[in-house]
């Protein structure tokens, strides 16, 4: 078997050496021809100066097949205009000829080079948010939505939130908890820009929330799918329509919305009950629907509050697969809940919130006693 894979390598070699040859040839071919008919041009315009002129011609530099001249070359490039203007032409395409062949077998020294040292299957390929093979350093470009020194009071001096600082990164599945009037409320209205922090600054998806235009409000919205506990869906309409309905208000094509409507009920497991309306459905498959409209536009994030909240076990555990799933699918998850067996059985992160504070922020915790 491995003498098999040898030979096979040494075949893939022997054709990427002829045909880098084959692209050599043509391109020395046609690169002598724009020398020659460049040189001669030069020639003609040296002759049509004054005799005390001191301009000189600068060499045209030629850095690839798909390149045009250059106006500025290099100073390594630059080739000094000979006395005798007889002998210049003959120079001057000495000099290219051989920069063509010293850039040339260097390309090919480095391919026959990378491919002994990189056997087949190993080769290194430059991926996206690379630069010549090297990973750029980490950044905090993924992180989607960050609270810096929060707080948020209704009444002068007793605050909902207090200086909350919170990080959540792309693709995070995040618990939100506590008790009524802690202040998850307020966050959630925070987010959604339906309130203005008192202080603090909040950054969702590279948009600054509080200092957003009025007009620029609807494409943070968009920026997030949201799933309310009473589901909200339109109670005139069937189950198809709820969800196209958030496609045409961003005027989605219909050939498109044809498309990703069926798709994403059938994600949320209700691809049989398109022409069902709301009365006719479960509480269970009524929150689907309201999570299948929350996506059907593709956000980046879907903010769920108390998705669960009017749900009996089992379909709290199915809302809750679903969620999950799609967070595997890239979907940056944030679930605003009192559920605690839930959150308690997820072992997801888990941010804590009382009396306006943040108290704890656990990887795979569990829901807080200090609630």
């Amino acid at each position: 078997m491995a003498k098999k894979e040898t030979f096979n390598d040494t075949e893939e070699l022997r054709a990427a050496i002829a045909d880098l040859q084959a692209k050599i040839e043509a391109r020395d071919h046609r690169r002598r021809e724009e020398s020659e008919s460049e040189i001669v041009q030069d020639s003609w315009i040296h002759k049509e100066e004054t005799a005390d002129a001191e301009t000189e011609e600068p060499a045209v530099e030629i850095s690839g097949e798909d390149e045009e001249p250059m106006e500025n070359p290099d100073a390594d490039a630059e080739i000094e205009e000979p006395a005798d203007e007889e002998t210049a032409p003959e120079q001057t395409l000495s000099d290219r000829k051989k920069r063509i062949i010293r850039e040339t077998t260097g390309e090919a020294e480095e391919t026959v080079r990378e491919h002994h040292e990189h056997p087949r299957n190993e080769r290194p390929r430059h991926s996206a948010g690379t630069h010549n093979g090297r990973k750029k350093k980490r950044n905090d470009d993924d992180i989607i939505i960050s609270l810096k020194n929060v707080s948020k009071s209704y009444v002068k001096d007793i605050p909902a939130l207090s200086n909350v600082n919170i990080q959540i990164r792309r693709g995070e599945f995040v618990f939100i908890v506590g008790r009524s009037g802690s202040g998850k409320s307020t966050l959630i209205r925070l987010l959604l820009r339906e309130l203005k922090p008192t202080t603090g600054s909040i950054m969702i998806n590279g948009m600054q929330v509080e200092k957003l235009r009025r007009g620029k409000i609807p494409k943070l919205r968009r920026s997030m799918g949201v799933v309310f506990q009473d589901f909200r869906l339109l109670k005139d309409r069937n189950v198809y329509e709820n969800v196209a309905f958030a496609q045409r208000i961003v005027q989605v094509p219909g050939r498109e919305m044809k498309r990703n409507v069926p798709n994403m009920l059938a994600k949320v497991g209700l691809a049989g009950k398109y022409k069902a309306n709301p009365a006719e459905l479960s509480g269970g498959e009524q929150q689907r629907v309201a999570i299948a409209r929350a996506l059907v536009n593709r956000p980046p994030i879907l903010l769920a509050d108390e998705p669960t909240g009017n749900l009996d076990r089992p379909n709290t555990l199915e809302i809750m697969r679903i969620l999950e799933k799609l967070n595997e699918e890239g979907t940056t998850v944030i679930v605003v809940t009192h559920d605690d067996k839930m959150v308690d059985e997820m072992k997801k992160r888990v941010i804590t919130i009382r009396n306006g504070v943040v108290v704890s922020d656990e990887e795979k915790g569990g829901y807080s006693n200090e609630v």
